[in-house]
């Protein structure tokens, strides 16, 4: 019988959609870790995050609350330092509390490189770690080898030689298995991110011409032979990462909940678009697995957000099993993040595993399509009877 406090790690991706993995059905996915992980969980297969940039959906995943009522408005907003986390919930349910690899919500200098050491050697003090009594990470810099962390018992940033996610996943497996009170682990690994083009632990990216690609990427030009080389460095990093994951998970051992997911997804010349902010399937949906002793292996339709984590965290700890099943996802972006590639508006919409309705931040229509009939968003249904319904059902009018 599991304890009644189970030990529970998040290991938290960033960029990995959740149409890449194997056990989704992608043949470019080599994930053979992650696949196992698959068979032994709830596989959340319509899963979404909340918001599909990175601090956003950190925050909303940490808080529970969605941006900008966490504090996240804008791509450089830090999480406040009265914010209430996971950490918080569990440190005062008697868990042991740790955090390891990449934070991205303390303050950052806008006039600094995104890309580098700048960033990746930021220090995040002590009052802005969320409330995690232990700590060891980096704020950013997207460094997908030889990373800068610091921390708990590192207090000056420190490079590691090797694969970011190998670093962190070991660093982590190693302190998680020396404690011995309840414990909850957030293992936060910023690969496939780019750049894709990093090596990715001895792991070799197939040829561009190798990887298939979704009827949605237009064929024939720039955007297909782009889509096509950084897919090709995505899905190295994807291998390689799952690799790293694959250790961790053998080295916590079976009796613990594992969850594995990602904070955002990306799109890969999906529409012609690239990067995230966007309200596409590419940008939204991500893997959600979670393996916990008391639950059935299974697919799961359930229209779960990043948001519910923190609740389904806080009834595990209890020693109790979520059993909720929501019919209806939220999912917006705050504010425009001017960098290149990224959504050129602020939206809003609504989720379910039949449709999406999507609105302008002045609530006038955007897209709306059929999932079931259209999984890749070809045709946008707006202006038609389908989409009025969307709409009342999405305002709580009427049930589709």
């Amino acid at each position: 019988m599991p304890a009644a406090k189970p030990n529970i790690l998040w290991i938290v991706t960033t960029q990995w959609r959740a149409q890449a993995c194997g056990y989704a059905g992608d043949v470019n996915a080599r994930t053979p870790a992650i696949n196992a992980l698959a068979k032994q969980s709830v596989n959340y297969a319509q899963a979404v995050t909340p918001h599909p940039f990175g601090p956003f959906a950190r925050a909303a995943l940490l808080t529970g609350t969605p941006s900008p009522q966490n504090g996240i408005c804008d791509y450089f907003d830090p999480l406040p330092t009265n914010a209430r986390t996971i950490a918080h919930e569990l440190n005062d349910a008697g868990y042991h509390t740790a955090f390891f690899g990449k934070w991205h919500l303390a303050p950052k200098d806008r006039n600094a490189l995104l890309v580098g050491e700048a960033h990746a050697r930021t220090v995040v003090p002590p009052e802005r770690r969320g409330g995690f009594a232990f700590w060891e990470g980096f704020e950013g810099g997207f460094q997908l080898n030889a990373p800068w962390l610091h921390g708990s018992r590192l207090p000056e940033p420190k490079q590691f030689p090797g694969y970011q996610s190998e670093v962190i996943a070991q660093r982590a497996a190693e302190y998680l298995s020396t404690q011995t009170a309840p414990w909850f682990g957030v293992v936060s690994l910023e690969a496939p991110h780019p750049p894709y083009a990093a090596p990715a632990n001895g792991i070799a990216a197939a040829g561009p011409l190798q990887i298939q690609l979704t009827r949605n990427v237009p064929r024939g030009g720039a955007v297909e032979a782009r889509a096509r080389k950084e897919l090709a460095g995505y899905y190295a990093h994807i291998a390689a990462t799952d690799a790293a994951i694959g250790r961790l998970v053998d080295a916590v051992g079976r009796d613990i909940v594992i969850v594995f997911t990602s904070v955002h997804g990306d799109m890969h010349g999906a529409h012609g678009l690239f990067r995230k902010g966007w309200p596409h399937e590419e940008s939204v949906r991500v893997p959600l697995l979670v393996r916990h002793p008391r639950m059935t292996p299974q697919i799961s339709k359930a229209a779960v957000s990043l948001l519910d984590l923190l609740a389904m965290t806080k009834t595990w700890a209890e020693g109790a099993v979520w059993a909720e099943s929501p019919t209806m996802a939220h999912i917006s972006m705050p504010s425009v993040v001017a960098l290149p590639d990224q959504c050129d508006r602020v939206w809003r919409g609504v989720r379910t595993p039949a449709w999406k309705y999507v609105v302008n931040t002045d609530g006038t229509p955007w897209l709306c399509f059929d999932l079931t009939a259209d999984p890749l968003e070809q045709h946008n249904l707006i202006g038609s009877d389908f989409a009025k319904r969307c709409a009342a059902a999405a305002q709580g009018q009427t049930e589709m």
